[in-house]
């Protein structure tokens, strides 16, 4: 499994990536749109940002996975809105929009889950990695 290190310096890659070609690329990943979110910190309070995939959309609704790669963790990001779920998210470099950020009940997991594996079969593999469930998180306008 990937460590919390090489994960912060993928994330740090990819922002690079989006700001050396001005946003012209870094905004899909995986066939997938690549969102920025912010969140506050469960610990330190302090505003954490950081680039996460959207595999689905329901309307207003933005769907994520807290996969963390299959760790049998879950992502610092998904602590954070589970503490604290007033996020900001941004979309391609636009505007930012605050959103409120839960975990999806079990009945809407299971809903969505095949929707979000259908087209993005790396999460499929995630889940086969951990004997966590993997939570979707949505992310609803404020």
């Amino acid at each position: 499994m990937p460590t919390t290190r090489t994960l912060k310096t993928l994330n740090t890659v990819h922002r690079a990536l989006v700001k050396v070609t001005r946003g012209r690329l870094g905004w899909r990943a995986g066939g997938m749109p690549v969102l920025e979110l912010t969140t506050t910190g469960r610990r330190s309070g302090h505003p954490h940002t950081l680039l996460v995939t959207s595999p689905l959309r329901e309307g207003s609704t933005i769907v994520l996975v807290a996969s963390r790669a299959g760790d049998d963790r879950h992502p610092d990001w998904f602590l954070n809105v589970c503490a604290n779920p007033e996020v900001t998210v941004r979309a391609g470099g636009g505007p930012w929009r605050p959103m409120r950020a839960r975990a999806a009940t079990p009945a809407e997991r299971e809903r969505l889950w095949p929707r979000v594996i259908a087209d993005n079969r790396w999460y499929r593999g995630y889940q086969s990695r951990t004997d966590r469930v993997i939570p979707l998180v949505l992310l609803e306008p404020s």
